[in-house]
């Protein structure tokens, strides 16, 4: 057995299917369910106690292994149940008064002009794509001046798979005296990630996806001088300097990006969260990187050859592992893969 079918055997729903969806929900891990199954034990065992004894040090360990993967330095890592709450403590921490401008695209998540477009007194501004894979770089340089706040972006656009070129973009928001939020969620585990050679302020991603650890876990990276610096108004009790002391009449901050969290995180979450990142790490993003261009190149010059109609980037550098093909009835496709044992997902209007 090869290490790709070894790695491919921790996954059982690939043995009944051809699963092309993680960029929907990457698939339940044999190692993520024995996870979960362990904090189980340990609840019906220890009851709260288990708190002291192992959950804590699962949650500090869950941010130690993430920033591994994206090279963040200690104490710059703030664990979140999704990216909307996780965006609504770094949007929290910026007075929008001579700086009221959030620069995005028409190509990013909902998720990430949501958090904005409610704000009152805040313009976003939205960067078209003339042809629904990426925006250009000059583009981006028009837009960013100095009313701008943040540049708030996808690092892999959900839709086209376009890898975008984010340390530029951190050059040009710096430049203007703004900060960069990248949303890693499409990027995180399949492409490398080095947040300190990217330049970037803010980094997110999760487990739903390429990290290989379902849903309620988001990891937040913040910049060092940032970490230490920001004053969230949108905060719990997992932010305070000294939490465990229940003090209810004063308030600290911790001293680093926990200030960024807010409440006590789903455990179950993070075991399996932390067993998908313990695999990931282990396979070596760069091995999965080469092995993600060799299997998207085939399927992509295997459609080519059929005549079918790709919604991607041309160059194989500038696209991740998702493969955008245009039909007339999306969904009906879904369906009639489905039949046939493959998994795929659609996006309406894309």
């Amino acid at each position: 057995m090869s290490a790709w079918e070894s790695y491919r055997a921790e996954f059982p729903t690939c043995e009944r299917t051809t699963y092309l969806n993680t960029c929907s929900l990457g698939a339940l891990s044999r190692r993520s369910r024995m996870a979960v199954g362990s904090f189980l034990d340990l609840w019906e065992e220890h009851g709260a106690s288990a708190w002291y004894a192992t959950w804590l040090g699962e949650v500090a360990a869950l941010r130690e292994r993430f920033g591994r993967l994206i090279n963040a330095a200690p104490g710059t890592v703030a664990i979140h149940h999704s990216i909307s709450s996780a965006l609504s403590v770094v949007a929290s921490c910026y007075p929008y008064a001579t700086r009221n401008r959030i620069i995005t695209t028409a190509l990013d998540f909902p998720t990430i002009p949501y958090q904005w477009l409610v704000k009152p007194g805040v313009e976003v501004v939205m960067l078209p794509s003339d042809d629904a894979i990426g925006v250009p770089l000059e583009r981006w340089a028009a837009a960013i001046d100095e009313r701008t706040a943040l540049v708030a972006t996808s690092h892999v656009f959900f839709t086209s798979g376009y890898i975008q070129p984010i340390a530029e973009l951190a050059g040009l928001a710096h430049a203007a005296g703004a900060h960069i939020l990248v949303d890693g969620y499409q990027a995180a585990g399949q492409i490398p990630v080095d947040v300190q050679a990217l330049d970037v302020d803010y980094y997110l991603s999760g487990g739903l996806k390429w990290l290989l650890g379902g849903p309620g876990i988001v990891e937040l990276y913040v910049r060092p001088e940032l970490a230490g610096a920001l004053e969230p108004t949108i905060t719990g009790w997992f932010a305070h300097g000294e939490q465990f002391r229940f003090d209810v009449e004063h308030w600290e901050y911790a001293d680093d990006a926990r200030r960024f969290e807010l409440g006590t995180p789903a455990v179950a979450a993070v075991y399996a969260a932390r067993a998908g990142l313990d695999l990931v790490l282990e396979i070596g993003v760069e091995a999965i990187r080469t092995r993600e261009l060799e299997l998207v190149g085939d399927l992509v010059g295997r459609a080519r050859d059929a005549g079918i109609r790709l919604k991607m980037p041309d160059s194989p550098q500038e696209h991740a592992g998702i493969v955008m093909i245009p039909v007339a009835e999306p969904a009906a496709v879904v369906r009639k893969l489905k039949s046939h044992g493959i998994v795929v997902d659609y996006r309406p209007g894309h």
